[in-house]
């Protein structure tokens, strides 16, 4: 995925956007704090996402840190288990029926190497169908292909064509899956 890098300089922040962190903050402390599946849940999991989740879609709870809620974007029956660190300054994409193992990790930001307090940002894609291994790493720049499968405790450092999978640091293709067999 060709995508331009945005860059943010993090000692420029305005008194809006640290006031909408520390709003997300306490969404996300409330979130950690209520039983699962229950309607107050569902209820937070919008307000902190803007709404921009589907419909049968469902992360569960704990979420051990989130960067920029507002630039997630979750599509429809989404299963999300629990820990997942979204960093999302550079924005996530999620599409339908995909599914995200403990654990991982969907980074779309990182530090200049030398001017630690600007965040280079490039967006993260995961398309329709795929499956994310426990502690698996997507970092950014990087889109996951249709129906693709990212293995257990993989880094993903560049894209994963549609169907295939991937495993290791950093990842590799180890096999192309028949397209065919998905319903």
């Amino acid at each position: 995925m060709e995508c331009e890098e945005i860059r943010a300089d993090l000692r420029l922040q305005s008194p809006e956007s640290i006031k909408e962190a520390q709003k997300n903050r306490e969404i996300l402390f409330e979130l950690n704090h209520t039983m699962p599946t229950t309607p107050k849940y569902m209820e937070l999991l919008k307000e902190l996402f803007r709404g921009n989740i589907g419909e049968g879609s469902f992360i569960s709870a704990p979420f051990s840190s989130m960067a920029c809620p507002e630039n997630i974007r979750i599509g429809k029956n989404v299963f999300i288990n629990g820990n997942v660190l979204f960093m999302a300054r550079g924005g996530i994409t999620i599409e339908d029926n995909v599914q995200i193992a403990a654990n991982a990790q969907l980074i779309s930001n990182n530090h200049d190497l030398y001017e630690r307090m600007i965040l280079t940002c490039k967006p993260v894609l995961i398309k329709e169908g795929a499956w994310i291994g426990a502690g698996a790493t997507i970092l950014p720049g990087v889109c996951v292909g249709k129906y693709a499968v990212v293995g257990a405790g993989s880094v993903v450092t560049k894209d994963v064509p549609d169907y295939a999978v991937v495993v290791g640091n950093p990842s590799k293709v180890i096999k192309i899956l028949d397209e065919k067999k998905f319903l």
